[in-house]
């Protein structure tokens, strides 16, 4: 069948989102029960964004504009050339391009990865020299889009959204395995509903048996810096980009390729702690060794007893207020006090709880890293498909 050029205006409705109001981190604008979807959130999704880290309020949809389902997201700066498309209504800033199909004539499905497999290098030239990142609507529509026909497009479409759908299933399973996880973690420790908690007193919040513990009891952080440049290109990189909110598995990272200044090196399983502000929920445990972010804090129990709860506790939104109380304000990079966290007292479960919370957490941990892994792998394959099916461009 032959592939044709169009302009993605061709080929349906374009437009950027709206976000008129200045400024435009005014409080009144937000937490409210509007969807409102970034740039970033749209990097870290998948085929559809599902997720979304900030909300408007009435206020704020009445200077933006809510789109449907359906819609295919496009970010013109910041992390350029990112697309998503929108599993439910949302609201967008002018950073984003919205795109709805002309169903006689596009699959969403096909476009979004027409951009993952071919558009977006072409589109970064149009940015290359310029201070910041950015793309214009009129840059974007001047670009000619190769296109089979609708009946092609859905075809390529679903088979590459198989393995999409795979990720996604996948994905749900760790958020899933993660929410028990935190449930039990929350149970046991902050509740005090532990296994055999009947017959224990409790005295000023702590059980007997349990102690009181500086943080630097449970856990230290280690600082082995490394010049990138001895490594391996291939030696992961983990920066605070690559970690997902609210999630405990760390399952994305770059390379060391191009990372020029010194970083903190780090082994598997160690608990990395974003600790610049809004970042605290970014904590998790390492699947492989590399280098990270001097951004974030390469962590260690003291003792392998304590690893599942010291992760736990550090991603928990207890630790998480607690860090945001020692930010230092009026500073550009508001950090986390590591020093004064370190000196805070926490409870050091008994023993035998301890123990008993790492029989339940270690399964949990190691299909969470089996998952992680599996969706690379499914991604891999599917990042091959691309080129060939998408006209054979590389």
């Amino acid at each position: 069948m032959e592939w044709i050029s169009r302009t993605l205006d061709e080929l349906g409705y374009v437009s950027r989102g709206r976000s008129r109001h200045r400024p435009r981190d005014a409080a009144h604008l937000y937490d409210g029960p509007y969807p409102f979807v970034q740039t970033g959130d749209i990097k870290h999704a998948g085929l559809y964004l599902t997720e979304y880290s900030q909300t408007y309020s009435e206020a704020g949809l009445k200077q933006s504009r809510m789109w449907p389902a359906g819609t295919l997201c496009i970010t013109i700066a910041a992390n350029i050339a990112e697309t998503s498309i929108l599993g439910i209504e949302a609201c967008f800033p002018d950073s984003v391009i919205g795109f709805i199909p002309d169903k006689e004539r596009a699959d969403t499905r096909f476009l979004k990865y027409l951009f993952d497999a071919a558009l977006q290098r072409r589109f970064k030239q149009f940015t290359q020299g310029a201070a910041q990142d950015n793309l214009s609507q009129a840059k974007l529509l001047s670009l000619k889009l190769l296109v089979p026909p609708l009946a092609e497009q859905t075809r390529i479409a679903s088979v590459l959204a198989a393995y999409d759908d795979l990720i996604e299933n996948n994905r749900r399973r760790i958020q899933l395995l993660e929410q028990a996880a935190r449930l039990l973690y929350k149970e046991w420790f902050v509740r005090l509903r532990f296994p055999g908690h009947e017959g224990v007193k409790v005295k000023d919040g702590v059980p007997e048996g349990w102690e009181r513990k500086r943080l630097s009891e449970l856990c230290t952080d280690i600082r082995e810096s490394i010049d990138p440049k001895t490594l391996p290109p291939e030696t992961a990189y983990l920066g605070l980009e690559h970690i997902p909110r609210r999630s405990i598995t760390l399952r994305d990272w770059g390379t060391a390729t191009k990372i020029g200044s010194s970083k903190f090196k780090f082994t598997e399983g160690d608990i990395l702690f974003g600790k610049i502000r809004p970042y605290f929920h970014k904590v998790g445990f390492t699947l492989v060794g590399g280098i990270t972010s001097s951004d974030a804090i390469v962590i260690r129990a003291t003792n392998r007893l304590f690893y599942h709860y010291v992760l736990f506790l550090l991603s928990s939104d207890e630790f998480v207020a607690l860090a945001s109380k020692t930010v230092r304000e009026g500073s550009k990079m508001p950090r986390a006090d590591w020093k004064f966290l370190l000196k805070s007292e926490f409870n050091r479960p008994a023993k035998a709880v301890l123990e008993l919370f790492n029989n339940s957490m270690k399964p949990i941990c190691a299909q969470l890293k089996s998952l992680a892994l599996h969706n690379q792998q499914l991604t891999i394959a599917r990042d091959l498909l691309l080129p060939r099916l998408m006209g054979g461009e590389k």
